[in-house]
């Protein structure tokens, strides 16, 4: 099996400062890119600038693209090869003040493979998440691109299959989940109202002591017919998040790591072999239209801007102590660059 180390961690959301361009430090924009980019033919990658700062808006500074590929615009870099366009080629990202004085600079490696890498594979794919997985639009997204010739045959294994999901499209996706709620949640049958927002965790059953327990074991058994996934996929950290303090989110930070290494170990104990992916919280929307037509004043989107710094904080973090404990693998490459719109912050073996 082809594999990639792969740590897409280009969905950093931004924190609101309170900086002009012109006054900004390198270590108050902290530039981020990451170590490899990846793309494959005919399919389109871009780096958004607004994304990769910590300043904003991004508009007001200035972003200097060196590669031999790929094409600079007003807001992003974007690449879409051509069919038998493969290779290795340096990039660099070069940020300036208003004035166009260099502030900080950053490279990393952009990778065209070709887009038959997974040909005759077969890949047991399980995706466990919250809000954005239950909405099924990525992987709606990648089953379609997992559907065209040359690519590995892929299972997506799970028991929830909400009404977006296309025929094949199976997950663990539900909205409002946090780490902790896939490890702890039981909800009694008869207390449940039938739908996902009611439900247990599909990882916890009753033990023989009649208590809520949680048992990837059984999980496995009952529902992925007894073969371990070869994959799972976490998309998963912004519902850990809310409510944090935004001064002092370090306490909460700790809760959510505790909670994503459990979860993290135990799918390592019931699947050894699988290659297990970390994924970087998606940037919320810019406008302020758009939190109000989703949330109907519950959230705003500044209030979510702030969040997301602790989201941001949080998987900052995961990268940092995860390769202590795991070690890294790369990532089959049919399959992960099928996933072009997730970000991986950690891809553990």
């Amino acid at each position: 099996m082809n594999r990639i180390l792969l740590s897409l961690c280009m969905a950093v959301l931004l924190n609101t400062v309170s900086l002009r361009a012109d006054d900004v430090t390198a270590d108050q924009l902290k530039l981020t890119l990451p170590p490899a980019i990846y793309a494959v033919p005919e399919t389109e990658i871009g780096v958004y600038f607004q994304n990769i700062v910590l300043f904003e808006p991004a508009s007001e500074l200035q972003f200097d693209v060196a590669c031999e590929v790929g094409r600079a615009e007003a807001d992003r870099w974007v690449i879409q090869s051509e069919v038998g366009e493969t290779g290795q080629y340096p990039l660099t990202v070069t940020v300036n003040d208003a004035e166009g004085k260099p502030i900080a600079s950053a490279e990393t490696t952009v990778t065209i493979v070709s887009r038959d890498a997974g040909d005759g594979e077969e890949v047991r794919l399980l995706i466990v998440g919250d809000s954005l997985t239950h909405a099924s639009v990525y992987p709606n997204r990648l089953h379609e691109l997992l559907s065209r010739p040359a690519n590995p045959e892929v299972t997506l294994l799970g028991t929830h299959h909400p009404a977006g999901a296309q025929d094949d499209v199976f997950h663990e996706g539900y909205g409002g989940w946090a780490w902790q709620t896939f490890l702890t949640r039981y909800i009694p049958e008869d207390k449940s109202d039938g739908t996902y927002r009611t439900r247990s965790s599909p990882f916890v059953f009753l033990n023989v002591e009649e208590k809520p327990e949680l048992n990837l074991e059984r999980y496995v058994a009952e529902q992925c017919r007894g073969d371990a996934p070869d994959m799972v996929i976490f998309k998963l950290g912004i519902n850990d998040c809310f409510g944090a303090d935004a001064e002092a989110p370090d306490a909460r930070i700790d809760e959510v790591l505790k909670h994503a290494d459990e979860l993290i170990a135990a799918f390592r104990t019931v699947a050894p072999e699988a290659t297990i992916g970390i994924c970087l919280t998606t940037p919320g929307n810019s406008r302020d239209l758009t939190f109000d037509a989703n949330y109907k004043g519950k959230y705003t989107r500044r209030g979510s801007v702030e969040a997301s710094s602790q989201f941001r904080q949080c998987f900052q973090r995961l990268q940092k102590i995860e390769p202590n404990k795991h070690r890294f693998v790369d990532a089959f490459v049919g399959l992960m660059l099928a996933l072009f719109g997730i970000c991986f912050g950690s891809i553990l073996r």
